[in-house]
Formats: structure tokens, C-alpha cells, sequence
């Protein structure tokens, strides 16, 4: 389980990311280009954009260079998240991001200039738009949120500052912070962040399981204060933005992007809270008696209901599993499924410095590359399932839509990946009758699935809607506040169906999230639309695929409310979200009834 140096795993298991730039040397050829075009634009269309043809012009001649800028992005950025400890890929990503900054700030006239156009050219280039249409309209509805040309100059030249607590997070996560080896029962085991998260949460052996947590949390705890730090930075930086460009408060802020109202992501959190604890709690009992432990902790509550029917799975094998389970979507789906394995989109390693957990980043109109670290699990054909999904969303969006309106907004954003795991799921079902197999299925589900999206992302959603109200008043917050309120949070939830130990409070610490935004809540939003087009493509068949594929292609060219529509559904109502909550806790009943059944065990 020792993690070897990136230079040491094999290259099959690793992304290809010459798909973006062959080498080095063709992507600083390419920044040259991106500047000359830049440079050009600017000399257009700077002090001219009077009239909707010149507006719409400049917004036509920008889309062309913006999947440039991504490209170059993309090429040094993924290359530091697969090894945050080569500093010379640290450095390059540096150069590259101070060089996007320039660009960025170099057209941040765009924006400015439209906006103090007369109002009948704005209308004028409204319906002269095609491809930048909405971005027209978002721009126009931004219009009493934005500052003067030469301020909103300012803060896009500081942009990189903007994103340092970030980077100081990453940094400290994935770079510095050393774990030391633990040992039981005479045995010494090595600990470090995606051993902790990807294995020894899931370890079966109860001894081991909550030493690796002790010693993880022990370790967390020297870094508290730092990453607090880093944390407060970056919430006071958007209270401060909220501030100035005018929002009622800072959540006003956050969500204007989404285009939702406080009212849903308020709903997502609560209803969530209340009506979904009653369910999880009960699963965590059947845990405790399935394994038979004395009590239950938070520890514990990633364990396999029958650890000893949890396949092991190559990554081969996984290729299958994930196009068939995916064909109910259609060849050109398939297809991009194999060309993921073929053309190595997937980055599987497991080494020193690289992220933890997963992601998929899109290349607009090309392909996309995914990271994650594969441990053999059937739980990692669940999350290339889960990333290929976003890819998915990329494929058709980015084919039907300009590049402006490719990907939806962030609070339907996980919906396209979390509808994967959910076809899989039911492929896996119908494969085979077993009851120990389909308990194994549904438990997947349960302790996947539904707790990374449900629980742990949900958990994350009110303990950072509870910091921000802090800072909204005019506060700040330090390790003991967070701690306090993340005790508070999961003490809330598991009630007396497990025990929080000491330390578990730190859960604060291990998110990217955080500083993306109000992103953990919409994990459960994504879901929950996911979820009900799934039970829709279940009953219906090709109907309810046909809506599916268009709610992907349309991209970000409506507002959630208008997706969810495409997909069948109403999400103004809290009908969807309760009928999601009703599904899980069916599933968990039959997860019992199975139990009962095999093994004797009532819950």
C-alpha cells in the first residue's frame, strides 16, 4: 500500500495529456498565438463597442480564443494535480497562470464596455446573438453588480491573488503534510491521504480501521490552524466582492451564478437534514449488528455491509462494466466510453502528490481527462462511471452548444455524473439474482452513491452555510469555530446512531469545496434529478433516454428550473427531492429485509 513517485508508475495508468499539446514546446508556441489574438482584439474593439453588430462582433472573435486560454490551462494545471510535489510542473503552472491573468485582464474591457452601451443596442444584440446570446443576457442581468472599467480591471488583474487560500489549501494538503505509519497487532501500515480516503476507510478490520483513523485525524490536527487560516481568507475575500459589487448578502453572491433562489439550495439542506437522517441512521445500526461491534462511530460508517462479497476489479474489467451498464444511452456514448480506456483520458495511478478523491475536466470539443486513484474496488468503476458522465455531458454539450453555454450551471452540474452510477447500479442488478449479489448492489449504492452525495457532501453544505452566516454578520472564523460547528453538524445528523470520536470534527479540513463556492449542497441537487430520470428511464425506456440526452445537450443554455423541465421535472416543488429521500430509504429497507433474510439479522 506504499505510494511510489509519479516517475514510477506504469504509463499506461496514467492520462495522456500530449491529446492537449504534443510537448512543452508546442504549448509556449501556442500561448504566443493566444497573445496575438488577444492583442487583436483589443486593438478592434477597445473604446468601440457602441452598436450591437461591433458587440456582437467582439463576443463572436473572443469565443475563439477562450478554448484557447482553457487549453493551455488545462496542460499544466492537470499536470500539477497528478504530482503536487514537482515544483517544476508547480512552476511552469505558475508562469502559465500569470500569463492567463494578463490575458484576462487585458479583455476585461469586453464586459465593461457592453454594459455602458446604449440600452437599444444591448436589446439590438440580443436578438443579433446566436452563440453568445445568454452570455449577453447574464451580462445584462450582472449589469447593477458591476463596477467601473478600470475597477473590474483591477480585480481581474488580481485574480490569481483571488485564488492563494486556495492554492495554499492544495498545497499543504497535497504537498507538505507528512504521515507517520501506524501500527496493530505488531504490523506496521502506511497512512497518507488517499490511503486513508480510499482504503482504510472501507477496511473491513475494525482494529485497523480506526487506527488509520486515529492516526489521520492526529495528523490533521498539527495543520489546523493553517488551514483555517487559509479558509477564513477566502470567505472573507467573497463577503468583501459581495460587498462591493452591491449583493444583499454573500449568499445573495454565490448563488447569482447558479441562477437559483435561496429558497431551493435553503431546501436541499433542510429537508435533506431532517427527512434523510431517519433513513441513514437506521443503516448505521445495521452496520453495528452486521459487524457486531460493542458501538458505532464515525469510523465506522463506510464499512461494507459484507465486506467479504466486495469484488476485486482490474481496470480492464472495468472497461466492461462501464460500457455495457452505459449502452442504454447509445453507441456514440459507448463509444466515447472506449475511447477513454483507448486514447488514456483516465488518469488510475496512485502516487505521492497526486489529488485525492476524483474529477473530470472537459476540453472543449476535443475529449476530457479524469483523475482518480484506483484501488481494484468495484466502488472505482462507480467513480470512472461518475466522471464519464461528466465527460458525457461535455460530449453533447459541447457539440450543440457555443462555447459559452457548453456546461450548466453548478447547480445541476452532477447530475449527468451521479445518473452514471445509477445506470450501473441497475445494470448490475439485472446481471444477476443473487441476494447476497443484489444486497452487495443496493449497500453499494447506499455507502457510494447516496452517502457521497447525500451525507458527506450534504454534511459539508450546512456546517458551510453556518460559516458563512458568520461572516455575513461580520465575522470570522478559526480552527476551534469550525471544529465546533462541524461537531455540532454531525451530532445533528447520526444522533444517537454513532458515536463522533474526537477528531471526526476536523472533517472541515479535508474539502476542496469550500473554495469553490456554495458546490456541496448542488452534489444532492444533482442527484436528485438524476434519481428521478433514472426511475423515468427505467419505466418509460427510450422516451425517458431521449430527454435525458437533450437535458445534456442543452448545456447552460437555461436556467436549472428549465433543465430539470427537459429531464420531466418541477424542481420549484420539493416533490422530486422527497421522492428522491423516499427511494433511499427503500432501498435501505430491502438492504434489511436481505440482511434478515441471509444472515439472521434484524434491524
Amino acid at each position: 500500500m506504499e505510494l511510489c513517485a509519479r516517475k514510477d508508475v506504469p504509463a499506461e495508468q496514467t492520462w495522456d495529456l500530449s491529446l492537449i499539446f504534443a510537448d512543452e514546446k508546442q504549448m509556449w508556441e501556442a500561448l504566443e498565438r493566444v497573445k496575438k489574438e488577444v492583442a487583436k482584439l483589443v486593438e478592434t474593439y477597445a473604446g468601440k463597442l457602441t452598436t450591437a453588430e461591433r458587440i456582437v462582433g467582439c463576443l463572436d472573435d473572443m469565443e475563439k480564443i477562450l478554448p484557447q486560454i482553457g487549453n493551455l490551462w488545462s496542460y499544466t494545471g492537470l499536470a500539477v494535480e497528478a504530482d503536487y510535489t514537482d515544483n517544476k510542473l508547480r512552476e511552469r503552472d505558475e508562469k502559465i497562470g500569470d500569463e492567463m491573468t494578463r490575458l484576462y485582464r487585458d479583455m476585461a474591457f469586453v464586459d465593461s464596455e457592453i454594459l455602458l452601451a446604449p440600452k437599444e443596442e444591448l436589446e439590438a444584440a440580443v436578438k443579433l446573438a446566436k452563440g453568445c446570446r445568454v452570455y449577453l443576457e447574464d451580462l445584462i442581468a450582472k449589469k447593477a453588480h458591476m463596477l467601473s472599467p478600470e475597477t473590474e480591471k483591477v480585480l481581474t488583474a488580481l485574480d490569481r491573488s483571488f485564488g492563494v487560500p486556495y492554492d495554499v489549501y492544495n498545497t499543504l494538503k497535497l504537498a507538505d503534510i507528512a504521515f507517520e505509519p501506524f501500527t496493530v497487532d505488531g504490523k506496521e501500515y502506511p497512512l497518507g491521504y488517499s490511503l486513508f480516503e480510499d482504503d482504510y476507510e472501507y477496511e473491513s478490520n475494525t482494529a485497523v480501521r480506526r487506527a488509520a483513523f486515529r492516526g489521520f485525524y492526529d495528523t490533521l490536527k498539527k495543520y489546523e490552524n493553517t488551514t483555517a487560516t487559509a479558509y477564513n481568507a477566502c470567505v472573507t475575500q467573497e463577503k468583501v466582492m459581495s460587498e462591493l459589487r452591491g449583493y444583499k448578502d454573500v449568499f445573495e453572491y454565490l448563488l447569482f451564478p447558479q441562477k437559483v433562489t435561496r429558497d431551493l439550495y435553503d431546501r436541499q439542506i433542510d429537508v435533506i437534514t431532517e427527512r434523510l437522517a431517519p433513513h441513514m441512521r437506521r443503516y448505521a445500526r445495521l452496520l453495528q449488528k452486521k459487524h457486531g461491534l460493542e458501538k458505532m462511530t464515525f469510523a465506522d460508517l463506510k464499512i461494507a455491509v459484507d465486506p467479504e462479497y466486495d469484488p476485486r476489479v482490474t481496470i480492464k474489467e472495468s472497461q466492461r462494466y462501464v460500457h455495457d451498464a452505459l449502452s442504454i444511452l447509445g453507441g456514440d456514448y459507448t463509444d466515447m466510453v472506449d475511447r477513454a480506456y483507448r486514447e488514456r483520458w483516465i488518469d488510475f495511478a496512485k502516487n505521492i502528490g497526486k489529488s485525492t478523491g476524483g474529477f473530470c475536466s472537459g476540453i472543449y470539443r476535443q475529449n476530457s481527462f479524469i483523475l482518480l486513484n484506483w484501488n481494484d474496488r468495484m466502488s472505482d468503476v462507480f467513480t470512472v462511471a461518475h466522471e464519464l458522465g461528466h465527460a458525457g455531458q461535455s460530449m453533447y454539450g459541447d457539440a450543440a452548444q457555443s462555447y459559452y453555454d457548453c456546461d450548466p450551471t453548478m447547480y445541476l452540474v452532477e447530475a449527468p455524473s451521479t445518473m452514471n452510477e445509477l445506470l450501473l447500479a441497475n445494470y448490475l442488478l439485472e446481471t444477476n439474482t443473487d441476494k447476497r449479489f443484489r444486497r452487495w448492489v443496493l449497500s453499494s449504492l447506499i455507502s457510494n452513491t447516496y452517502y457521497h452525495n447525500f451525507v458527506t457532501h450534504l454534511r459539508e453544505a450546512w456546517y458551510q452555510r453556518e460559516v458563512y452566516k458568520i461572516i455575513d454578520a461580520g465575522g470570522s472564523v478559526n480552527a476551534d469555530i469550525l471544529s465546533d460547528i462541524f461537531r455540532r453538524n454531525l451530532e445533528l445528523f447520526w444522533g444517537d446512531a454513532a458515536e463522533i470520536p474526537e477528531g471526526a470534527e476536523l472533517t472541515w479540513m479535508r474539502q476542496p469545496h469550500y473554495y469553490m463556492g456554495l458546490y456541496p449542497y448542488t452534489y444532492s441537487a444533482g442527484l436528485t434529478v438524476a434519481t428521478q430520470a433514472m426511475l423515468r428511464i427505467r419505466a418509460e425506456g427510450e422516451p425517458a433516454v431521449r430527454d435525458w440526452k437533450a437535458f445534456l445537450a442543452a448545456g447552460g443554455s437555461k436556467p436549472p428550473v428549465e433543465m430539470a423541465k427537459i429531464a420531466g421535472f418541477d424542481i420549484t416543488t420539493d416533490g422530486p427531492l422527497n421522492a428522491t429521500i423516499d427511494y433511499i430509504g427503500s432501498l435501505i429497507d430491502e438492504i434489511c429485509r436481505l440482511t434478515e433474510e441471509i444472515d439472521g439479522i434484524r434491524v
